[in-house]
């Protein structure tokens, strides 16, 4: 449970009113978050289906390393974005940036950032992977907002995290190729859907269910 304090109440209610704000493609609401992953292979190759009988694994699996993937939301357009790598460095979240900014957005004034409170998550990541000058350049795109401690479900984003893991990640995958293709599909999919997330609890909301969350400051 989060902690009674004025720093957490503060977040929602800034998380709450943006994802209230109507929308601006000069300033769209973008979520981003990662994930590890952890890649298995078949130890016996699995047995394909057949006329009366499912498919059948065997439970036994071998690991085969590890990686990472991230995945940036606009809830607004019903778009994502998954980058699938071996690590998730402050290199690799400054490099995930400069590809939202200049691939995806390149029209936009400013993308309004919704992340959480990792180490790697701040403008300090782009002066880590660019030159001054274009680390500038991208910071000055981008207005930060960020989750509270022990907040994720703030994160619009962590909703489509659990619907990659149940729709397309739940099964052995044993490279970050086959990884890459999975994701690739899933992506174009929900993406030509335009699938989105209808975010309902609002700061008034908040302030009646979550009450005891909020300090109460001594009368003067």
């Amino acid at each position: 449970m989060p902690e009674l304090s004025g720093e957490f109440v503060a977040r929602m209610e800034d998380l709450l009113d943006l994802y209230a704000a109507d929308p601006d493609p000069r300033r769209p609401v973008v979520c981003i978050d990662e994930r590890p992953l952890v890649l298995h292979d078949h130890v016996r190759p699995p047995v394909p289906p057949m006329p009366g009988m499912p498919a059948r694994a065997d439970y036994e699996y071998r690991r085969c390393g590890t990686g990472c993937l991230a995945l940036a939301f606009d809830p607004h357009r019903g778009w994502r974005q998954v980058w699938v790598g071996e690590r998730r460095t402050a290199r690799d979240f400054a490099g995930w940036l400069k590809d939202l900014i200049e691939a995806h957005y390149p029209e936009a004034e400013v993308i309004r950032l919704v992340t959480d409170n990792l180490n790697t998550h701040g403008p300090g990541a782009l002066y880590e992977a660019f030159p001054a000058t274009e680390a500038r350049r991208l910071a000055q795109k981008i207005e930060w907002h960020y989750t509270p401690n022990h907040g994720s479900w703030l994160n619009m984003v962590e909703i489509e995290l659990s619907l990659l893991a149940g729709q397309c990640l739940d099964r052995r995958l044993p490279t970050l190729a086959a990884v890459r293709t999975e994701v690739m599909a899933w992506q174009e999919q929900r993406n030509a859907a335009r699938a989105t997330v209808t975010w309902q609890f609002s700061t008034a909301a908040a302030r009646t269910k979550l009450h005891r969350l909020y300090p109460h400051p001594d009368p003067d």
